[in-house]
């Protein structure tokens, strides 16, 4: 870079080297474009957002941020736990434009910007009889949440969201445009899938999708009685593969389907897809309706776009902290624990969930992925959401910390995508030391110099 130009002066011409747009602190749309999903993060300011129309655009930048040394966040759906999505005084590469999605339901495949967010390719896709799992959340950007592994609805039926993935565009470190797939870049593709951002900017997704002509869903909302709660863990492991569930002891939101004395009470909130038919999917569900008479039974046919019925409105932005651990077992005791956990959370709001694992999730090697927790039966997670100062964000983190240790004394690691910022051993609990050091050296051969350092970060061998 020509250090005789100040350096705004490079970028602005930055600007004029690319389809997209770049964003400075004088643009009217600044404050609003700067921001990500959790608000403890709303002091960072970078410089500069590019909004990249291309890949090309995402090379350039990435030159940019090279030779003028500046710190580089990707930005794609704005929800790390980290809030790696915003660098302060820094580039932030913008993906939210690349958000284009093209369903091939002939090959039952679909190639998806990473701008795209999970209800978008959900819905584009459910069209068609078919669909992909992906996390807990519609509105969460499709790259980052693939790119750690991806957890949600469908893990039992058809896996993990990265055990439904073909190929990733991605621009790396030297600016190299490519295609990584099983045949191409094998060992790029391996750690894409479990590893998260630490190799390039991926610019677009392929999928390949599922068959779901029929689908039955929906919140089921039980007493919060530990054994209720260690009834259904039980029962989760042992259903049909066609079941998986995620279920959140959380105070009840306001909503048409909860009695007005319920709202804001503590309430067991069991999130239930079945891909299969209705009489196979209410044989499936009934030990989980005798475990308590249900506060709501809303489990029915549904499109599995209904699933996010539960995401918050995008005006509902606040601080946020979180925990998680893989583990083997809950029973009576990790359910009471959870219950005394979220009783004496003092954030307005609260989840200590579980998702039950195994099935499609569970056949993987081990070995065949990046992401190598294929043995655990659980993992569970506690989020607490609020406002406030730091003495509030310390307070909730270490409620968080402590409730997971409670409710998972014995821990398999944890989730890269849901690695707090207070994990002692930061990435290295959500690697085995042999998959760990897999990834170090092929960080080391795409990324030498650690460019893609604003993330759960994995350093270069």
């Amino acid at each position: 870079m020509d250090k005789r130009f100040p350096l705004a002066d490079q970028i602005s011409m930055l600007g004029s080297m690319i389809r997209g747009r770049v964003i400075t602190p004088s643009a009217p749309d600044y404050e609003a474009l700067r921001l990500v999903a959790m608000a403890q993060f709303d002091d960072r300011r970078p410089l500069a957002i590019v909004r990249v129309a291309n890949p090309a655009d995402v090379a350039t930048a990435l030159n940019f941020a090279q030779a003028s040394d500046l710190p580089l966040a990707i930005r794609a759906g704005g929800h790390s736990t980290g809030g790696y999505g915003v660098a302060d005084g820094g580039l932030v590469i913008d993906l939210r434009d690349l958000n284009a999605i093209d369903v091939d339901a002939a090959n039952r495949t679909v190639w998806a910007g990473a701008g795209a967010t999970a209800g978008d390719v959900t819905r584009a896709i459910e069209q068609h009889g078919l669909i992909v799992g992906f996390g807990d959340s519609g509105d969460v950007g499709i790259a980052g949440l693939t790119l750690g592994g991806g957890i949600g609805y469908f893990a039992r039926s058809f896996g993990l969201t990265i055990d439904s993935l073909l190929a990733v565009e991605i621009v790396t470190a030297s600016g190299d445009i490519l295609i990584a797939d099983a045949a191409n870049h094998p060992d790029l593709f391996w750690a894409v899938r479990g590893g998260g951002g630490n190799f390039g900017v991926v610019t677009r997704l392929q999928y390949r999708l599922h068959s779901l002509p029929e689908f039955v869903g929906g919140p089921l909302v039980l007493p919060p009685v530990p054994e209720v709660i260690a009834g259904f863990a039980r029962l989760a492991a042992e259903a049909p593969e066609e079941l998986t569930t995620i279920a959140m002891l959380m105070p009840l939101p306001p909503a048409p389907f909860i009695p007005a004395e319920a709202q804001g009470q503590l309430a067991f909130v069991a999130m239930m897809a079945f891909a299969g038919p209705l009489d196979a999917a209410n044989k499936a569900l009934a030990p989980f309706r005798a475990l308590a008479t249900p506060l709501a039974d809303l489990v029915g046919p549904a499109p599995a776009s209904s699933l996010y019925m539960l995401d918050p409105p995008p005006e509902a932005r606040g601080m946020a902290s979180v925990r998680s651990r893989f583990t083997g077992n809950f029973g009576l005791d990790d359910a009471r624990a959870m219950v005394n956990a979220a009783r004496a959370c003092t954030a307005p709001m609260s989840m200590s969930q579980i998702r039950v694992l195994g099935g499609a999730a569970g056949r993987v090697p081990g070995d065949a992925t990046a992401f190598a927790h294929r043995n655990s039966r659980f993992m569970v997670s506690f989020l607490a959401m609020y406002g406030g100062g730091p003495d509030i964000v310390e307070a909730q983190e270490r409620w968080v910390s402590d409730s997971v240790a409670a409710v998972a004394p014995v821990s398999n690691g944890v989730y890269v995508n849901f690695l707090g910022n207070g994990e002692a051993r930061g990435v290295a609990s959500a690697y085995p030391a042999d998959t760990l050091a897999r990834l170090r050296d092929i960080k080391r051969r795409y990324d030498p110099a650690n460019l893609f350092r604003l993330n759960t970060n994995i350093l270069p061998a």
